[in-house]
């Protein structure tokens, strides 16, 4: 497995909670911070959370912060997004993202970067 898998996309109501998974096989995750993205249609991509190598040094966008959680299990191989009261605003796939190992810290940029997975639908119904 060369890059992460994301699962748990799907439809829901305005209010609602949707928990996102991305596995990532050891290598890919071993020492490095890991980032949750997003893209929705006719718009660009745009970062959502980050998460360092230890799980300590956490960051969000603005327009999600208090609202989703974001995670790691190195025991796993996991990364997770809770996401809670959705809005139809974060109608979009969502990606994860893996740093170049031995980057250990989160970076807000996409070009930072190095592994990225196909990605899963968001939807939010108002």
């Amino acid at each position: 497995q060369v890059q992460p898998v994301e699962s748990g996309g799907g439809l829901v109501q305005t209010g609602g909670s949707l928990r996102l998974s991305c596995a990532a096989s050891g290598d890919i995750l071993s020492s490095r911070a890991m980032g949750w993205f997003r893209q929705a249609p006719g718009k660009e991509r745009e970062y959502v959370a980050g998460i360092g190598w230890r799980g300590v040094n956490r960051d969000y966008a603005e327009s999600v912060k208090g609202r989703f959680t974001i995670s790691r299990d190195n025991a796993q191989n996991m990364i997770y997004l809770q996401m809670n009261s959705l809005e139809p605003e974060d109608t979009a796939v969502y990606y994860c993202a893996a740093r170049p190992r031995y980057f250990l810290y989160v970076a807000s940029g996409g070009h930072s970067y190095q592994y990225w997975g196909q990605g899963t639908q968001v939807a939010v119904r108002s």
